[in-house]
Parts: structure tokens; sequence; C-alpha cells
């Protein structure tokens, strides 16, 4: 063996090799015990992890056997040398195959990556083989000496790394800035490692160097740590998982436990909850996984193939739940379902048990019926309508409705006020009432849009029916608490009534009363600036909820409005009736105009008249009407 030679595999140690296939054991291990974002991404990844595990044990035997000093291995040994080489230079491909997979150049040239770097390759491997066979390449000398010829192999990793480099620089701007900070890193750290040991004289970390960036890689892009303490993985790995087994056509089922009051912000399950949690987790199914989707929300999916008796498990487990609930007391909503084709191509499990909360009532148990998808469809076109017009803020808007209810003031003998009623007509679904929508536009934060348009159209209705010479009192429109929590709530209101150019005493604002401390400051601070600009203000639904006397007491409304449920409760029962004929009293005394509503027959409105009401609104007066019906009832000027 020559002096150079010698002294290369003199200064070879295994050991380097053998920490990178312990390194990336290791990763496949954690693979297994945790929960990895899967995908082709992820399967390019095993694929550069297998290649750089193979070049290092080819590494490490091709050395041994040259140590052997048998001149009968050294042929052998030349087949591992150039095994080692094509690997490592296939991991380079498969490199710019996974930067090209995860910056999305699938449409911007993949093809042409992939084709470059499988070319560059190609040759190089092509060019190692047929220099070893060359006159001038691998040759056993007379005295048991071994000579290779000439090395392509730094010259490709110099070539290779270039093209890396080139890559990487050309998608910076495909993933955030951070993340190609850690690649960059990572990948600066193995070039680092190459020029040294080649300073040096070295051949141990050459795998090494291809180590790194696989570090980095399972990281960054294919980590999902568990919520050690829950045992449970965020929400993007539950949409992997949906996506993979609607990939591979595995059903599934799931069960979602929503405690609401757990659901604020920086709020936690209790930690004798989440042991309790992650007991469920690992004892009712086989393979189960935990999702977080929020704070009070977590959902559990698991394969139907894995527990076939399925049906038996999730009664144990409800059964378990009942038991534990004793003891914790929180409110919730279960729902438990199958996987279905419709949603796992839309990924929205997550989309699906919400509007499946929105009709559930507290402490309840659902099951999944094709009736909820029918609904859930529904919602979802609702929601895309409803997005479209925030988007184009479009006063006149077609698809919103303003209809009106009259209102009947008792002094006066007529119809002089009226309560504006929204209303969508949408192509797919025609007309859509207020139960269906408005809590999704609250939820997705469009309302304060939806009551920009209603008041417009409002204000255009007022302006309409004064021209036909109509005595138009005021009329009223609902806003959301919700919307109060915006500074610019009062100039929008007062921009469009400005705009529509009739006074601001022509509209009054129905609000039902805050939950919260802060909401309730914000709505005095609002009513007390609409009232300064002349706007009457309603409480609306008195009676519903947690209606906070003191609060109401506070607050500078005009009228009070006494929901459908009182004036019904009042016809069935004498002491509700006495008690609902003392509040009304009290208000009125107070200075409150009294309003009752859901008046629907002629024994309603002989109560309701000897309980100090000041208005009356119903079915028996009428129902919500079109605009231009609303002149009928008033009375015309003068």
């Amino acid at each position: 063996m020559g002096t150079a030679s010698r002294v290369l595999f003199e200064r070879f140690s295994p050991a380097a090799d053998l920490t990178v296939v312990a390194v990336c054991s290791v990763m496949l291990i954690l693979m297994l015990f945790s929960y990895v974002s899967r995908g082709r991404s992820l399967r390019i990844f095993l694929c550069v992890l297998g290649a750089v595990v193979l070049a290092a044990c080819s590494d490490v035997i091709w050395n041994m056997f040259i140590r052997m000093k048998n001149p009968s291995l050294y042929p052998t040994a030349y087949v591992f040398r150039v095994f080692y080489h094509a690997t490592l230079f296939a991991a380079f491909f498969l490199y710019a195959f996974y930067i090209a997979e995860v910056t999305g150049l699938e449409k911007k040239g993949l093809r042409l990556v992939v084709s470059v770097f499988g070319g560059v390759a190609a040759v190089l491997v092509a060019a190692d083989i047929f220099l070893a066979l060359s006159p001038a390449g691998f040759r056993v000398l007379e005295n048991g000496d071994v000579r290779y010829g000439p090395d392509l192999f730094m010259f490709g990793y110099l070539v290779c790394s270039a093209g890396l480099a080139v890559l990487l620089y050309r998608v910076r701007g495909y993933l955030y800035r951070r993340v190609m900070l850690g690649f960059y890193s990572a990948i600066a750290v193995a070039y680092g490692m190459m020029i040294v040991q080649q300073v040096f004289g070295h051949s141990s970390f050459t795998v090494a160097t291809f180590m790194f960036p696989l570090i980095a890689m399972f990281y960054i892009m294919h980590s999902n740590p568990y919520n050690v303490a829950l045992g449970a993985v965020d929400v993007q790995a539950m949409h992997d998982m949906v996506r993979t087994m609607h990939a591979r056509r595995l059903p599934f089922c799931f069960m979602s436990l929503y405690l609401p009051e757990l659901d604020a912000e920086g709020a936690s399950l209790p930690e004798e909850m989440q042991a309790v949690v992650r007991r469920f987790t690992s004892d009712y199914f086989r393979g189960a996984y935990l999702f977080q989707i929020h704070n009070g929300h977590i959902m559990l999916l698991f394969l139907k193939k894995r527990n076939p008796d399925y049906e038996h498990r999730i009664q144990n487990i409800l059964s378990a739940f009942k038991w534990e609930h004793r003891h914790f007391q929180y409110d919730y909503k279960i729902v438990i379902g199958e996987s279905v084709d419709e949603i796992s191509a839309k990924n929205d499990y997550a989309g699906l048990i919400r509007s499946i909360h929105r009709k559930m009532k507290i402490n309840t148990v659902h099951r999944v019926s094709p009736d909820d998808i029918d609904v859930y469809d529904r919602d979802m076109y609702i929601l895309s309508e409803l997005s479209n017009i925030h988007q184009k803020k479009d006063m006149d808007d077609p698809r919103v409705l303003a209809w009106f209810q009259p209102v009947y003031n008792i002094a006066a003998g007529c119809y002089d006020t009226a309560e504006a009623l929204m209303r969508l007509q949408l192509e797919n679904t025609g007309m859509i009432f207020p139960d269906q929508f408005i809590c999704l536009a609250e939820e997705f934060g469009y309302i304060h849009t939806l009551t920009e348009i209603i008041l417009h159209k409002t204000c255009k209705a007022i302006r309409d029916l004064t021209k036909a010479g109509c005595a138009v009192g005021r009329i009223s429109v609902n806003v959301s608490a919700l919307e109060m929590r915006d500074e610019a709530f009062c100039g929008d209101i007062n921009r469009v009534i400005r705009d529509a150019g009739i006074p601001a005493d022509k509209i009054a604002i129905e609000l039902t009363e805050s939950r919260s401390e802060e909401d309730f400051r914000l709505v005095k601070n609002k009513i007390e600036e609409l009232r300064g600009r002349g706007m009457r203000l309603y409480l609306d639904d008195f009676g519903t909820g947690y209606t906070n006397l003191e609060r109401i007491v506070e607050l500078p409304f005009d009228i009070i409005k006494f929901d459908r449920s009182m004036v019904i409760a009042s016809g069935a029962d004498e002491r509700a009736e006495q008690l609902l004929e003392n509040l009304a009293a009290t208000f009125a005394d107070m200075g409150y105009s009294v309003l009752f509503e859901g008046i629907e027959d002629e024994s309603d409105e002989q109560r309701c008249r000897g309980m100090s009401a000041s208005y009356l609104q119903g079915y028996k007066y009428s129902r919500p009407v079109p605009p231009e019906k609303l002149a009928g009832f008033f009375p015309h000027a003068g």
C-alpha cells in the first residue's frame, strides 16, 4: 500500500460513521413513539436517512477490508467504495428533491431540479465506475499495495454542494425566514466540518456532514412535539393524520370533548383532569391519538381496523367519563362520529364539530348523523356568502334583506315604530333567517358589516316612508354586543345615518345585556355616546340569560323589551304574571318605556296592557314584512 494510502487509512476511524448510524436509528425510534408530519416530504426524508445510513455502513466496510491487508478482499472493498460514493451522491440528489418539495416548487420547476441533480449524480457515479475500470484506475500491485486511480468524489462533492447552495438561495422566499436560517446554519456546520477534515487529512467525518441537515429537517419540518402533560399534539397534526388516512382509505372514528369554561385564553385543564385524559387516551382504544384543538377542546382519533369492537369501547369510555364528571363538574359537549369522505376530503372535522356545537345543549352527547353533514354544508355555504358580503362591503348588497315588524304604540293608538329584522336571500338556499347565520357572523367577525348594511337599508326605508308622507317615530336595529369592542363602532353607526340624511332620533339601537364586566363598561360608554347623538336605546330580550338589575339601572336605556318567553310564562302561572307585572311597573315608575314582544292573541294583549305596557309587538298585529308593505301600517303625517 502506498504512503499516501497508509496515511489516509491510519487517519480513518469508524467511530464517526457508527455515530451517524446510531443518531439516524434514534431518529427512526423517535418517529415510532411520537407524531411526525406525514406526506411525500416524509417519504423523501426517510430515503435520505436510508442513503446516509447505507453510506456510513459501506464506508466502514470498505475501510475495514482494506485494513485487513488481504489483496483478495481489495476488489470487494472497492465495490463498497463505489457504493459509498453512489449513496452520498444519491443523498445530494434527494436533498435537492426534498428542498423542491417542501418549498412548493412542484409547479415552479420541481421536474427541472430533479432532472438536473439526478443527471449530475448519475454522471458522477458512472464516471467513478468508469475510472475504476480504466487502465489508470483500481489495481492491486505486485507488492500487495492497492492503487485507486483518480478520485472524483471531492470534485463531485463540491459540485453538488454548490448546486444545493444555489437552490437554497433561489427558494429563500418560499419558506418562513427563520426556518430557512435553520437549514442554512445546519448546512454551514456541515461544510465547516468538511473543510476542517480536509485541512487535517482525515476522511472519517464525510458521512457525518450529511447528518446535520438531516437533523435540521427532522426537527424543523417533521417533529410535532406532544403536550407532555396531556399527551396531545396540535390541530395541524390532526389535519396531517386525516389527510393521510383519507389518502389510504382507512376508516376511523373520533370523539370530541369540549369544555366551554376552559376554552378561554390562557386557560388549561387542571392537573388531575390531565391525568384522566392521559389514561383515557391509552386505556380505551388501540393506537389512538389525542389532538388539542383549543384550550378546552380535545379530540381522540382512532382507526376502526385496530378497534373492531369500537362501539363497546365507546360505551366504556362514556361510562368512565360520567363517573369522572361527578368529580370535576365542568360543563361539556361530547361529539362522536365516524369518518366521512366529504369531510375528510375537506379536512375539516373541527368545522363539522363547531357546527354541531352551535345546536347542542350543555352536558349532552351527540352522535354525528347525515343531517349534521347537511347542516355543516349549509353553514359552510352561508359562511362563504358572509365572507363575500364582508369583503365587498356593498351597503346595497341584494343578499342582505331588511324586513320590518310594526310595533303598536298603546298611548298613540297606532303603529309609529318598527323593528328591523335581517334576512339573507342566497342563491342556493333561498331565504335564511337570523338563527341560521347570526351566530356564524359573530363567530367569524362578519357581524358589524351586516349591521352597517341593515342600518343603511333601514335608513333608506325611513327616508322613503317620510317622502311617502308617513309619520315615522323611529325604527330599531339590533346590534351585537361583540361589535361594541370595536373603537370605531359609534363612528360607523353615525356615518351611515349621516350619509342617509335622516335625523339620528329616527333610529333606535337594540342591545342584549353584556355578560362580562369588561363588556359592560364598553357597552355603557358606547350607549352614552350613541344617546348623546340623539338615538334611542332598547334593552332587548329582558328575561333571558342572567339579567343583572343593578347594571340595567346604570345603563341609560330608554325602553325595556320583555322577551316572548316571559309573556308565555305570565299566561301559564299566576305567580309569574304577578312577578312580571311588578317588574314592568317598577321600570315604568323609573321612567323606562316597557315593550312586550311575542303578542300572539287577544289574551296576550289584554294581559300585557294591564302590566304597564307602552308598546306591543307580535304576530297578532303583523308578521315581519318587506319595506314596501310597511307604509300600510304607519299613519300619515299632518
